[in-house]
């Protein structure tokens, strides 16, 4: 399982929140959750006994849940055009 760099996160944050130091977007939070999640769903594939991992993946889970649904309420374009560039939510 590889972390994530600081390249790619300020690539994440560049490509979903307009630029690497906007962090604080909700966006840009919802793309570097997803790909973590990704990156812990692959590990967990592997090693199917590490449960401080599945309780990672829960955790990140949740937290872009309700990240979602903030976003939802606030603007619905956005997130739509979002959960589309993103492939999650079929």
């Amino acid at each position: 399982m590889s972390a994530l760099t600081k390249e790619k996160k300020a690539q994440i944050f560049k490509e979903f929140s307009g630029e690497a130091k906007n962090t604080g977007s909700t966006e840009g939070q919802i793309a570097l959750f997803t790909e973590r999640i990704n990156l812990l769903s692959s590990h967990l594939r592997a090693n199917k006994k590490d449960h401080q991992c599945r309780r990672t993946l829960l955790s990140l889970v949740g937290k872009r849940k309700r990240l979602l649904n903030y976003l939802q309420h606030v603007d619905i374009n956005e997130y739509r055009s979002l959960i589309e560039k993103l492939g999650i939510r079929k």
